[in-house]
């Protein structure tokens, strides 16, 4: 059995809305489509929609409303542009070149690529912020005092009543301040804590070091160098072992001696005049 299929669209009748033709010269080639194979349509000059041509030597726009919506309880209503009659003066040939010619220059205006630029979110109110300070909750009921004593609205804050806003605003800085004082208060006392364990550490370490019992730093070498090297508490009144022939009391060279000394005094001096000048 032959499948059913829809037939095209014919004149059913031979009257039109009494108006002039249109030409195919002179309709733009964006607005009608009359290509081989595809339902011949064109954009109705009264309604500005999209309409079935029918017909095959007169083209004629199919009889249509204004509007396929319509209200409950009102009627459609018939469009002026319903058997339009559309001529064509031109071959179909010469349509298709300005339709190609219309489609490139509109693809040559249109970007490849459009950038839509995101909108800023606006910023989120005092009062929803994770944690305000006090300085910036009460700068922001200053503000909004402000404005709503201006604003005259019924209601609006006042010197003796406060809106909703301003009410919230105001129990935000309270809440606020208590515990901006009392996390300054927690920071003293940790401070002092601090303090206190760093001075007890350091005492520990201070009996640590001058403790008797500390050993030597080197134990080889010469007596000399041992006894140089080592890191022990003196009686009071007692002599030093750091003496005896093993320990230098004159340079070795006396004038090389001299002579450094003088060019260390001079240098000294002339370092000294610079940072005085």
């Amino acid at each position: 059995m032959a499948k059913n299929h829809k037939r095209p669209g014919r004149t059913r009748t031979k009257r039109d809305n009494r108006r002039e033709p249109m030409l195919l010269s002179k309709i733009d080639p964006q607005e009608i489509n009359i290509r081989e194979g595809e339902i011949k349509s064109i954009v109705c000059p009264d309604c500005r929609t999209w309409r079935r041509l029918i017909g095959e030597t007169k083209l004629v726009i199919r009889d249509h409303c204004i509007s396929d919506k319509v209200a409950e309880g009102h009627k459609h209503v018939r469009c002026d542009g319903s058997n339009q009659v559309v001529q064509l003066d031109i071959p179909i040939e010469q349509w298709s070149e300005s339709m190609l010619a219309a489609d490139s220059t509109a693809t040559g205006r249109r970007s490849a690529r459009q950038h839509y630029k995101p909108l800023p979110a606006p910023a989120k109110p005092i009062t929803k912020l994770a944690v305000p300070t006090a300085q910036a909750a009460l700068a922001a009921y200053r503000e909004h005092f402000k404005k709503c004593q201006a604003s005259g609205v019924s209601g609006r804050c006042t010197g003796m009543q406060r809106c909703a806003a301003g009410a919230r605003l105001a129990t935000l800085y309270e809440q606020r301040k208590v515990l901006d004082r009392e996390r300054a208060r927690f920071d003293r006392s940790y401070r002092a804590a601090a303090l206190t364990n760093t001075a007890v550490e350091w005492a520990k370490h201070h009996e640590a070091t001058v403790s008797v019992k500390a050993g030597t730093a080197k134990r080889s070498g010469t007596a000399v160098e041992e006894a140089n090297n080592a890191c022990r508490m003196r009686q009071a009144d007692t002599v030093s072992e750091f003496r005896g022939p093993q320990l230098p009391l004159a340079p070795k060279d006396a004038a090389v001696h001299e002579q450094r000394q003088a060019e260390l005094g001079k240098q000294y001096a002339r370092r000294k005049a610079t940072s005085t000048a």
